[in-house]
């Protein structure tokens, strides 16, 4: 599986355990576990480490996240993508979209893109 998903802080950590319950095979980190970026880091600084470590975004921050992505494509970057969740989505189609992606996406498929999820 080739897809890996870092898990912003603003989302409930029942997204993580819920994805690897059902797919236990799945790469779901979280910001501000042990390891990662801490809570409070900067959505600048996220994009960076999502870059450099093969990491797809999710998130529900649909403000700001468009302008830090143009800023970081405006730079050379790139980043392996971003999945901002709809407002009002349920959380079963959310994580079954998160799983479906994970399982039939190619790795590259959403760089440099902001896709809303679930899929519509």
């Amino acid at each position: 599986m080739k897809i890996k998903y870092l898990l912003d802080e603003n989302l409930p950590s029942f997204y993580q355990v819920q994805l690897l319950r059902l797919q236990s095979n799945l790469t779901v980190w979280m910001i501000g576990n042990p390891g990662l970026p801490p809570r409070g880091t900067k959505d600048p600084d996220i994009l960076l480490w999502c870059e450099r470590n093969n990491f797809i975004l999710v998130t529900s921050n649909r403000s700001s996240m468009p302008v830090h992505l143009t800023e970081h494509l405006s730079q050379g970057r790139h980043i392996p993508g971003i999945f901002v969740l709809r407002p009002r989505a349920e959380i079963g189609e959310i994580i079954d979209n998160l799983i479906f992606i994970a399982l039939a996406a190619e790795e590259n498929e959403f760089q440099d893109q902001i896709i809303h999820i679930p899929l519509r």
